[in-house]
């Protein structure tokens, strides 16, 4: 028996090749979810870098209706940062419609910035829990073509009345290929989860940020008045 990667495909049994089609499709997986969330974030980095300044200027101005517009725009959504200085100004605003006192306001508009921080860490680790999922089911999904494949490779042992290499090779091949995929699988979505939940972590810090400076603002106008 050859070993070469066409050879060792045509010798493995049927459960060993419905492995590697399942592993090659959980790889795939991993790669599509990985590149899809690289693309949210890239629009997130980008939107924020475009408009934070401006909204920076705006708030500094005191002009914070003309802040709560430019922040709400449909073009400025997918931005982290507009989000939340959005939803902070937006509660502010309410609670002075409900004639709160002004400290209450500003608490108000705090919380209104940590649950559109909420939403929009939520809406970045969409998928993030299927890498998980793959990062830790593939060895195991690998062991089961390896069971398989020890099973053939006793299978061939009896057929032969042999304990020969050549009785088991093909059984001990499928059970190596499999493993090797399925351990291989599963460090593709270990690393695309860990690199993804770094960068969300990220975010999260730079909204944390922006809620501070946002509350801070508040608090200032409040010693003012």
């Amino acid at each position: 028996m050859q070993f070469g990667l066409i050879e060792m495909w045509q010798a493995m049994g049927a459960v060993a090749k419905a492995v590697a089609f399942i592993l090659i499709g959980l790889s795939i997986i991993s790669i599509y979810l990985f590149i899809e969330r690289q693309i949210i974030f890239f629009r997130a980095r980008a939107k924020s870098k475009l408009v934070a300044p401006k909204l920076a200027d705006l708030m500094k101005a005191g002009q914070i209706k003309e802040a709560l517009n430019l922040s709400s725009k449909k073009e400025f959504n997918v931005s982290h940062l507009a989000r939340i200085t959005a939803a902070g100004i937006r509660e502010f605003f309410e609670g002075k419609e409900a004639n709160l006192s002004m400290q209450e306001q500003v608490e108000t508009a705090q919380r209104g910035c940590e649950r559109a921080a909420i939403i929009f860490t939520q809406e970045l680790k969409r998928g993030t829990n299927v890498l998980a999922t793959i990062a830790t089911s593939a060895p195991f999904i690998g062991l089961f073509g390896t069971i398989a494949g020890i099973i053939n490779a006793f299978r061939g042992m009896a057929l032969t009345g042999s304990g020969g290499i050549g009785a088991v090779a093909q059984g001990i091949a499928e059970a190596l290929i499999t493993t090797a995929f399925g351990i291989g699988v599963a460090i593709i979505a270990l690393w695309c989860y860990n690199f993804l939940t770094t960068k969300i972590d990220t975010y999260g810090a730079e909204m944390a940020n922006t809620t501070s400076q946002i509350v801070d603002f508040f608090v200032r106008k409040e010693k003012k008045a």
